[in-house]
């Protein structure tokens, strides 16, 4: 169930409704517990049976946590429980496929078959990390346990931010189930107004992008370098306005129901360095890696050697958590060696005295050269891009030029919110004209497909 269709609206419609009514009751958390179940069981009803056992474990696990004086223990049987369960439906196939190649190159003729049927549910990687924030939490006695399974299990469903995040931490989120959300009317207005302005960055930006950068990314070897490199921006906009579009929608809908979840863009491609650019893009998500990996191997604590293994490793790990595909992991490690590499550059002197713009530059090349391997369908169309971007022919530039007007916006938008003019998106009568803008646009345009959104196969 696509958060700009039809069936959403009608779905939320009836779900917001009997949220109100119940809200003075003790029922509110039951219902949104069954809307989420009706949610996600919208795609395929069988995998409720995964994120049950997930919520399940960790549920009892910290029961019998806070019962024992093995809490380690218990510790390492959720994670491992949690992570098989993500391992096997989401890189079986990997796994087996290289496994397969491997035996193959030493002259095994037989295979290794990934059983028909065995497809990666929507949103697992997420809700995966959701539960065991929890259990880990609690081990560090950083939250207390949950006493209800309902509000837990409520928790870890919550339809907004089920499939694609961000994803919360319970600490920050079940102590807003716990109590009844307060609901003021400037959060339902204001709720609404964000939910608008995420549909409008998916129907009206991102999938417009998509019908430039799909056809260039599917046949890279005929392309010009000027379409490769088009295709190549329009991608890196289209996946940011994509996820980004998917999170204000998913936090509108909270604040409409009274619930505050984290904001997880703040402008990205404005960072001017590579570790300004992972505080910014995903945060839920580097954020988590930062706090469950990256601290507990150790963070910068051990000296310039140990912190760039540290840094490296957690990169890494967060590039195949997007998919399982070698594709994955070359884009991890590119973000990784470049950020290992540019460190002690970018906390010189000499660094900080160059223009902001002209860092924020090269900051976007090296992700945008990056994302050549997250989109390519193989590291060898990947390279095939690369390749043809800086040795093609610069011959017949088939330059959309409303593309070009639209990055081109976009980014000066972006850079004086983040400049001393940013007062002037602050006026009532530009945010009201732009609201008005943008819910006519979606009125009366009609959209170019009603594509899912990338995320939805992390």
């Amino acid at each position: 169930m696509l958060f700009h269709t039809w069936h959403f609206l009608l779905f939320f419609l009836v779900v917001y409704t009997i949220y109100l009514i119940l809200r003075r009751t003790s029922y509110w958390t039951h219902w949104l517990l069954f809307a989420s179940c009706v949610f996600y069981g919208w795609w395929s009803p069988i995998y409720l049976l995964l994120i049950l056992y997930s919520t399940l474990l960790d549920y009892l696990i910290v029961y019998w946590m806070e019962k024992s004086s093995r809490k380690r223990t218990w510790l390492a049987v959720s994670i491992v429980s949690n992570l098989s369960v993500l391992a096997a439906f989401k890189y079986l196939a990997f796994f087996t496929d290289n496994l397969n190649g491997l035996l193959q190159w030493c002259g095994v003729v037989s295979r290794l078959e990934v059983p028909v049927g065995f497809l990666l549910p929507v949103g697992i990687s997420f809700y995966t990390f959701q539960s065991m924030s929890y259990t880990i939490d609690f081990y560090r006695g950083q939250i207390p346990r949950e006493t209800s399974f309902i509000r837990f299990a409520a928790y870890v469903s919550l339809f907004p931010q089920l499939v694609a995040g961000p994803i919360e931490r319970a600490r920050k989120l079940l102590p807003q189930l716990q109590h009844l959300p307060k609901l003021k009317l400037d959060m339902v207005t204001d709720g609404a107004s964000l939910f608008v302005i995420g549909m409008f960055k998916k129907v009206a930006i991102a999938d417009y992008l998509a019908m430039y950068a799909d056809p260039v990314f599917a046949n890279p070897a005929i392309q010009s370098a000027s379409a490769l490199w088009l295709g190549t921006i329009a991608f890196a906009w289209q996946i940011y306005f994509d996820f980004s579009g998917y999170t204000d929608m998913a936090r509108g809908i909270a604040k409409m129901m009274g619930f505050d979840l984290m904001r997880n863009f703040r402008h990205p491609y404005l960072a001017t360095s590579l570790g300004d650019f992972w505080s910014r893009w995903h945060i839920s998500l580097s954020s988590w890696f930062k706090d469950y990996v990256y601290i507990p191997l150790g963070g910068n604590r051990h000296g310039r050697w140990r912190t760039n293994r540290n840094l490296m490793l957690t990169i890494l790990l967060s590039g195949f958590w997007h998919g399982a595909a070698w594709t994955y992991v070359v884009w991890g490690c590119i973000h990784g060696v470049a950020m290992v590499a540019s460190r002690p550059l970018e906390r010189s002197p000499k660094y900080e005295a160059v223009p902001r713009v002209f860092r924020q530059i090269l900051v976007f090349l090296v992700v945008l050269l990056a994302w050549v391997f997250f989109r390519a369908t193989s590291v060898e169309d990947a390279l095939t891009i690369l390749r043809g971007m800086f040795l093609a022919g610069w011959t017949d530039p088939v330059c959309p030029w409303i593309l070009v007007a639209m990055v081109s916006g976009i980014w000066v938008y972006q850079w004086t919110t983040e400049s001393k003019l940013s007062w002037i998106w602050k006026l009532a009568a530009i945010r009201i004209g732009m609201f008005c803008g943008m819910v006519l646009y979606l009125m009366f345009i009609p959209g170019t497909r009603q594509a899912p959104f990338i995320y939805f196969q992390f």
